[in-house]
């Protein structure tokens, strides 16, 4: 009679707690023992882990088949273990007619005969009532029996281990590979990396479930202190699991000024982080990432996903982005689509770049030059064609045409090759590096080993860091002028309306003109082409189309389109048209000092004086443009040279008396202003009057001198309300610089204050 306590298993010895023991001496009779007719096992579970065992070391692997159970008191008295090939499949036409089967499942029964029959006796001891040994399929050889279900258990030992390199931040793939070079080889590690994969998930899953209490507990209480802190739980609040999002009030704020671009960052996925964490995050007007809200995603599904949009864009009212920035995901995508149509949805290209290095790590290892070609291809092309064209070459290069997982992010180009997103804004400083605010907003606070109980106090400690960060840009931006490199006036004007970081970023690109040519390449009346490029190197031209009228440019780089950052080939343009300030349409809000400012003035200061400048600019280019082109057709020939001549000067008197009239019009309409002139008649002020005066007309030298009078008196009163205006405006400059100076002072003595305790 065999003791069920130990039983043979493999090259060891298990126990009831199925634990693995290595180095226990082993009797050679049981491992060679094979069952009979007869056979005793002190319980069923004893016979169970022989068969087992047996089956291990003979190849193949079990299943309990049927039983039978007494009429007196239902308890099981019979058993039987068969071969897990043993029958075949149910095919069962009801299930499967009506719906289509995505993955059909790979048949792995067979009508296996091999089977263990036990009894239990009176004595309450199990007895082997019947045994068959023959098998009519091949039989796992021994290197390959750890893949099979019935011998996959993950021992004590091994889980103890697993737990401290998953606290310690490993994944499964290096778990797994500690784990061989502990057991000496993968066949006697016992369980195979995706029973390691579900092993950790379930203990992922259960720390989570005892520790989101906590969570919901510290949000009631932010809620708490501050009404404007919003927070929502998918299904009931008091569920002990469930979808998690929350915003403070200075997230749902920043929104409003900083709102046209998100990024949802889901890198805790990539097992960086131990927790379902997963941020909404933007971009402020010093380029510094910014949170918008975050979340905790328990089930990753397309449900949950549309849950957390529709619950994020309630909290940011109801206020949709322009563009979202989110990991490859096929769930995510679908979940966008619906709850933010008319965004531009963009998969991180850094994510697919960090994939790429998994899926063909084989090609970086067997040809160094690829990863340079890859992003060459990705990031340098200028058009959609060359990309193409270029993709194409480096799959024929490096022999990757049916490459699956190239194949699946090439049909999805349009969402992470930047060729194809440049027309839409981004916040991104650069079209090919990556920009300091798409690093995570929490990198280097919350790891791979922090745990929820931890979270808190980062999360925190996360915020004040950041805002501390924002103060001083703000501190910096307002009190350390930037030195300007060109005696241009745009610079100037630059330097005093965008933060220190942007005017930086733009001062870059104005400086870069100098190196760059603009010449008129197609001219269609009023709107003018300009090719641009460095002298020597018109293969590399970017083209501006620049319209006159309404001071507009577009360039074929698309740099505004995307950053919001005018582009040094449209300032190569507005130098050689002579416009000499930016016109208001390239000085986007979100990057200037006042972005958050609730002052109107300045920004109407800014566009009256701008609008002056634009109409005038607008009359000056047109003229500058049509006389041009009639001092290129009159230039032809002496003789159209001399007519031309003679019209200029027939022109020039024409204005001039053109001028006199206007002023002449203009100072008359503004004298009888307030009087109602009929044929040398007027009516009498006095409103019971009826009777009409006559209106002797002035001689011509009088009403000259009228007219100057009156222009003097306007000039002067101009004067006068231009100095109130300036005094105004500079007063309530000066009163918004106090204020953010106040409250720098007022953020660095709380920051103080919560150091010292």
């Amino acid at each position: 009679m065999l003791d069920s306590p130990i039983m043979p298993c493999g090259n060891g010895l298990v126990g009831n707690s199925g634990n693995y023991f290595p180095n226990q001496e082993e009797p050679c009779d049981l491992l060679d023992l094979e069952p009979f007719d007869g056979l005793e096992f002190e319980s069923e579970e004893a016979a169970k882990a022989f068969y087992n065992s047996y089956a291990r070391r003979i190849g193949f692997s079990t299943r309990v088949s049927s039983s039978r159970r007494s009429r007196r008191d239902g308890a099981i008295i019979q058993r039987q273990f068969v071969c897990a090939k043993e029958g075949f499949r149910n095919m069962n036409e009801k299930r499967t007619k009506d719906r289509e089967i995505k993955r059909p499942r790979t048949i792995t029964r067979v009508g296996c005969k091999a089977s263990l029959s036990v009894k239990m006796q009176d004595s309450g001891k199990w007895l082997v009532s019947g045994f068959v040994k023959d098998h009519n399929h091949e039989l796992v050889p021994p290197d390959q029996v750890h893949c099979l279900r019935s011998h996959r258990q993950i021992s004590g030992p091994a889980k103890t281990l697993i737990d401290t390199l998953q606290a310690a931040g490993m994944g499964p793939r290096r778990i797994m590979s500690a784990l061989i070079k502990e057991y000496g080889g993968i066949s006697k590690v016992g369980f195979t990396e995706v029973d390691c994969r579900n092993y950790m998930r379930n203990n992922r899953q259960k720390s989570i479930e005892g520790e989101i209490q906590l969570l919901l507990d510290y949000l009631r209480q932010m809620n708490a202190d501050n009404p404007n802190f919003f927070y929502a739980v998918q299904g009931s609040d008091d569920q002990s699991v469930g979808n998690v999002f929350w915003a403070d009030p200075k997230a749902r704020m920043d929104f409003t000024y900083f709102g046209d671009t998100v990024t949802f960052d889901t890198t805790y996925r990539s097992n960086r982080y131990r927790l379902p964490f997963a941020p909404f995050t933007g971009v402020n007007h010093h380029g510094q990432p910014i949170l918008f809200g975050c979340a905790f995603i328990i089930n990753e599904t397309e449900a949950s996903f549309l849950w957390l949009f529709n619950t994020w864009l309630a909290a940011m009212s109801t206020h949709p982005p322009v563009s979202i920035t989110t990991d490859h995901d096929a769930v995510i995508r679908a979940a966008i689509m619906q709850v933010f149509p008319g965004a531009r949805h963009r998969f991180c290209k850094w994510h697919i770049f960090k994939k790429c290095q998994e899926k063909l790590s084989h090609v970086f290892l067997k040809h160094p030059s690829f990863e340079s070609d890859f992003h060459k291809c990705v990031n340098m092309t200028e058009s959609v064609e060359d990309f193409e064209s270029c993709w194409f070459s480096l799959l024929d290069k490096y022999e990757l045409r049916d490459h699956e997982w190239l194949q699946a992010i090439y049909s999805d180009r349009r969402q992470w090759v930047p060729v194809y997103l440049r027309d839409t804004f981004f916040a991104e400083m650069s079209l090919t590096q990556r920009s300091d605010s798409i690093n995570s907003y929490f990198d280097g606070y919350i790891n791979a080993s922090t745990n929820l109980s931890q979270f808190f106090k980062l999360y925190e400690k996360a915020l004040e860091s950041r805002l501390e960060k924002e103060v001083k840009a703000d501190y910096d931006t307002m009190n350390s002028p930037p030195v300007l490199k060109t005696p241009s006036p745009m610079e100037k004007q630059a330097s005093e309306l965008y933060t220190r970081k942007l005017f930086m970023r733009f001062q870059e690109e104005l400086v870069g003109t100098l190196t760059f040519m603009a010449s008129k390449a197609d001219d269609d009346g009023d709107l003018v082409t300009y090719q641009v490029a460095k002298y020597g190197e018109a293969l590399k031209a970017h083209f501006v189309k620049f319209n006159v009228l309404e001071m507009r440019a577009n360039c074929s780089c698309q740099m505004f389109e995307f950053s919001g950052i005018i582009c040094r080939h449209i300032l190569a343009v507005f130098r050689v048209t002579n416009l000499l300030t930016l016109p208001p349409y390239y000085i986007l809000k979100r990057w200037t000092r006042n972005a958050k400012s609730s002052v109107i003035f300045d920004d109407y200061n800014l566009h009256a004086y701008a609008n002056y400048l634009e109409s005038h600019t607008v009359r000056y280019n047109t003229l500058r443009h049509k006389a041009s082109n009639f001092v290129q057709e009159a230039g032809k020939s002496l003789y159209t040279c001399d007519v031309a001549v003679v019209a200029l000067q027939e022109a020039a008197k024409t204005v001039s008396l053109a001028m006199n009239k206007e002023v002449r019009r203009t100072m008359a309409n503004r004298h009888f202003k307030a009087s109602s002139v009929t044929d040398g008649k007027r009516m009498c002020c006095n409103e019971d009057c009826q009777q009409e005066v006559l209106v002797q007309p002035e001689p011509e030298d009088e009403m000259d001198k009228k007219i100057n009078q009156l222009r003097n008196e306007l000039e002067l009163a101009n004067r006068k309300c231009e100095a109130y205006r300036t005094n105004l405006l500079s007063v309530l400059k000066e009163m918004e610089e106090q204020k953010l100076q106040v409250s720098i002072k007022v953020q660095n003595i709380k920051i103080s204050l919560k150091d010292n305790l």
